[in-house]
């Protein structure tokens, strides 16, 4: 008689370790489905953010020819000149900005 009860222990216990053991699989298969959706979200992110770079390398590249196509006639030195100039322009700007906002 005892080894019935026995038997009927040891298949009790089997059964509540699978289905412990069936939890445990279904949090794992959420946690990894969970992983996949949200990688699945990064590459659409990144694919995104390489057209924007593309289409941004395109337009400073056409930029880059106009500038050249309007400058191209000029001597480097003018450009220099007109660099330095707005550069002091700004700077003078920043001193006056600077003079009113503590006045």
């Amino acid at each position: 008689m005892s080894s019935g009860r026995d038997e009927f222990t040891y298949e009790s216990q089997n059964d509540q370790r699978l289905d412990e053991l069936h939890s445990k699989l279904c949090t794992l298969r959420g946690v990894t489905t969970d992983i996949y959706d949200d990688v699945e979200r990064q590459n659409l992110m990144l694919d995104d953010t390489s057209n924007s770079f593309t289409s941004f390398a395109g337009s400073l590249a056409n930029s880059t020819k106009h500038f050249t196509r309007a400058f191209g006639g000029t001597k480097t030195w003018r450009i220099i000149l007109y660099v330095c100039g707005g550069l002091v322009a700004l700077w003078i700007l920043w001193k006056l900005i600077g003079v009113f906002w503590y006045a």
